[in-house]
């Protein structure tokens, strides 16, 4: 089923005034954020306390400012923002937001302390989604046939891929197989009019693979309106609050995953809705969650290679419905706060310390925002990766995939919880995917937040990458891993070298500025000061041209493989990565555009342990195979 045929799917017009993952509105009745989230460790004063873990790193400030010292940081104190407990909005019966309204009780303490309300969606094993998307469970039977170990723990990386997605898919390739692949859901891989261009291969032949994840927060179904609250929304077109890239190296001895701050705002490329046939302009005023309204998934899609100049190969979409039957069927994932925490948004209520939490207290972690940290989106950002991290040790450990019934109902539950492009849409591709990266070690695994800051044309409610977040785009496009641990080169295959370059003074090139974005202006000069570069080093018919042009990485394109030499042989005279020259139909001749990547110098910047470590301070990392990380406790939001 397409996730535009189902009632209420993403072709219901837009309301503004809807919660999404980001619990309910910020008060203000139009859905953005009121004041600018606070970069990662930015710091604040707490409540004194005995935190047992080192917290999520960094503690230390980014970029300046800070708080009065002689009192807390108070989110609500911003401008626009309202006290905890507080909610102009009045989604719940008491105006405590969506959230709130959602459940049935908010629970009592059981001996951990923990929320132990009544749950709203089935649990269990497999168990099927009140009102959710209507398929049958084909009358299967659980748990009967025999599983091969080699099978097994193929099955475990599906589960890995796809939990990095928020949740995951642990797709079980043998087990009722017609009946899976009629579970999933498909739809359109790319929707905008252009795309990047596709990944190059190694030495090897080996290419990166690249999966964008998504988190929707359709209220299309029962099961996602009783969890995810605001019923009224339910013919609202959903939005991509979580949304992450997961990298994996051509050799898949690494893999990398930028998370993106919803209130991103970006360019939205032009995308046309396969259902309907509705062309979507191009915008550059919308935050990127709101892509998903431009014709559904492949829009955003589009959105990220427009972002990033990174070809995508998959997406992989979950909604509220999909979160809780996926971490009952993995048998709960473990989780730290290092204090007391009470969400009454999202309703999470934790006692300081180690928790494993399962079902829609899962659900509640991940969209828990003013919790955590500074009661910001990054905050949550933060948690989203210590679950996922989590998560992947647990299914690589395959402590909870031993059970066949269990295994039976995780594949129940993965098809029905993932929305997927066509070209991953059988359980088949799935179980050849878990197989692809089932070699990929925990400790080569790297979260990340795209580096950014605020928004000069909004300052108070959106972010734009920064100069730190074109050098991740950069390293993960040159296909270099983040955590500074090269791989072995492998040498290059003699057999495929191309032929020679005509004379320099024979090649035609023409130079563009692409510099500039939707935040940014074009550094001034770029095209001249590289061509001049150029004629310098004996290529005399190379000219610039004032076309604009907006590229996150520079590019060398040729349109017939007898440019190709050529082309090369530019790329190698500025010290450009032979990874930047492709082949375009649209090309006239050879072409450099020199991206955002490249913004001062004649030749192209070689990438340093410098760089390597300005991205990895600046984005959060977190490695996959710490089990230390606990998050930090908003003082504001503590019991």
């Amino acid at each position: 089923m397409r996730h535009g045929s189902i009632p209420g799917g993403r072709n219901a017009p837009y309301d503004p005034h809807e919660p999404g993952w980001g619990d309910s509105p910020y008060g203000n009745g139009h859905g953005q954020q009121p004041y600018i989230p606070q970069q990662p460790g930015h710091p604040y004063p707490t409540v004194p306390q005995q935190p047992q873990r080192g917290g999520y790193r960094p503690e230390e400030p980014q970029h300046g400012g800070g708080y009065p010292p002689q009192e807390p940081y108070a989110p609500y104190r911003q401008p626009g923002r309202e006290a905890p407990g507080h909610d102009t909005g009045g989604y719940g019966d008491d105006g405590h937001g969506a959230e709130y309204g959602a459940y049935e009780d908010y629970g009592h303490e059981g001996d951990d302390g923990s929320s132990t309300g009544t749950l709203t969606a089935a649990e269990g094993d497999g168990a099927d989604d009140d009102g959710y998307d209507g398929h049958d469970d084909g009358g299967g039977r659980r748990g009967t046939r025999r599983r091969k170990k080699g099978k097994r723990r193929a099955l475990r990386w599906v589960a890995i891929v796809t939990s990095v997605a928020i949740l995951g898919t642990a797709g079980a390739a043998y087990a009722y197989y017609q009946h899976l692949n009629a579970n999933i859901k498909k739809d359109a891989l790319n929707l905008g009019d252009s795309q990047a261009a596709k990944s190059k291969a190694n030495a090897a032949g080996q290419t990166p693979l690249n999966i964008l994840l998504l988190g929707s927060d359709s209220r299309a179904s029962k099961a996602n309106q009783k969890l995810g609250g605001a019923k009224a929304d339910a013919d609202r077109k959903p939005l991509a609050d979580v949304q992450m890239l997961l990298h994996v190296s051509a050799d898949r001895s690494n893999m990398t995953v930028v998370s993106i701050p919803r209130d991103t705002r970006v360019t939205i490329p032009k995308c046309t809705d396969p259902d309907d046939g509705r062309v979507y302009p191009e915008t550059t005023t919308d935050t990127i969650n709101t892509s998903l309204q431009h014709g559904g998934p492949g829009c955003t899609v589009a959105t990220w290679e427009k972002l990033t100049d990174i070809s995508i190969d998959h997406f992989m979409m979950i909604d509220f419905a999909g979160v809780v039957s996926m971490a009952d069927a993995v048998g709960g994932v473990p989780v730290c706060v290092l204090g007391n925490v009470w969400d009454k948004k999202s309703g999470l209520k934790l006692t300081k310390g180690d928790h494993n939490i399962k079902g829609q207290q899962a659900l509640q972690w991940l969209r828990t925002r003013h919790g955590f940290e500074d009661g910001s989106d990054i905050g949550r950002t933060h948690a989203q990766h210590m679950y996922m991290n989590a998560m992947v040790r647990q299914l690589k450990s395959g402590t909870k995939l031993t059970d066949p019934g269990k295994l039976t109902g995780l594949a129940e539950a993965a098809t029905k919880a993932v929305t997927v492009d066509t070209g991953l849409g059988t359980v088949k591709k799935l179980y050849d995917l878990g197989n692809n990266l089932k070699g990929v070690p925990t400790d080569r695994i790297t979260m990340t937040t795209m580096p950014w800051g605020a928004d000069p044309q909004n300052p108070t409610a959106h972010v734009v990458p920064t100069g730190a977040a074109t050098k991740l785009f950069t390293l993960l496009r040159n296909d270099q891993a983040v955590d500074g641990k090269a791989a072995k080169k492998k040498k290059a295959d003699k057999s495929a070298t191309t032929a020679k370059p005509s004379p320099k003074d024979e090649i035609a090139v023409t130079v563009q500025n692409g510099t500039g974005s939707a935040s940014t202006p074009a550094v001034s000069g770029r095209a001249s000061t590289v061509t001049e570069k150029l004629k310098t080093l004996g290529f005399t018919q190379a000219e610039s041209d004032s076309t604009p042009q907006s590229q996150s990485g520079s590019t060398i394109t040729y349109a017939s493989d007898d440019d190709k030499a050529n082309a090369l042989a530019v790329a190698k005279a500025l010290k450009l990565p032979t990874g930047v020259v492709k082949k375009s139909s649209s090309a006239e001749g050879i072409t450099l555009v020199i991206g955002a990547d490249w913004t001062a110098g004649a030749t192209y910047p070689a990438a340093s342990s410098t760089d390597t470590k300005e991205v990895l301070d600046s984005a959060s990392a977190l490695n996959a195979s710490d089990d230390s990380a606990c998050m930090k406790v908003n003082p504001y939001y503590k019991w």
